[in-house]
């Protein structure tokens, strides 16, 4: 299967990361930071199994890997779609914009990785996959999330009272960041 992320050049050097395309192969490694009690709190799902994880994974056609000094320790998600048109000009919107995610091992929490990660993963979006907007979002309780898109650039666009049920904590408010390709060039 084809995936937009096909069209960059893979992979991808920062000073301190390699980024690359995800691997069936790298299903156990996500799974032992995905399981972690900080790691679950914000995740959509728990990955309960290692076998769970390769199912919600996928082909992994949406998922790049980042690794430092050769060991992986995140994993990004990049889901290409079409922005919101009419009829008449939907051609133009079509796989324009992307939404973003991320989960790290907090074993390298502190560090700068993350926005490293981040970081280049925009610029992937913007120069070399050419998309015009891209967006992210999570609970509003989860600080390093929403603070990680501050430090990369990204503005928060909207704050929705309690629009999203978490498994522990019930009915959350929720935070949208976006991020115009503009933008990134200014």
């Amino acid at each position: 299967m084809t995936s937009p992320l096909d069209a960059a050049h893979w992979p991808v050097a920062t000073p301190r990361l390699v980024l690359r395309r995800f691997d069936v192969t790298d299903i156990a490694a996500i799974h032992a930071y995905r399981v972690q009690p900080q790691v679950t709190e914000w995740i959509t799902g728990r990955a309960v199994s290692i076998e769970s994880l390769a199912e919600r994974f996928g082909d992994g056609s949406s998922f790049v890997i980042a690794e430092h000094e050769g060991r992986l320790i995140g994993d990004l998600m990049v889901r290409v779609n079409d922005a919101y048109a009419q009829r008449e000009v939907a051609e133009g919107a079509s796989a324009t914009q992307a939404e973003l995610g991320w989960t790290f091992d907090p074993a390298v929490q502190g560090q700068g990785l993350a926005t490293e990660a981040v970081g280049e993963l925009l610029r992937i979006c913007f120069e070399e996959l050419g998309l015009r907007r891209v967006t992210a979002g999570c609970f509003a309780g989860n600080v390093a999330s929403w603070r990680l898109m501050e430090r990369v650039g990204m503005r928060r666009e909207a704050h929705h009272v309690q629009d999203s049920l978490h498994r522990d904590h019930g009915w959350q408010d929720g935070y949208v960041y976006a991020l115009l390709a503009d933008e990134w060039r200014a």
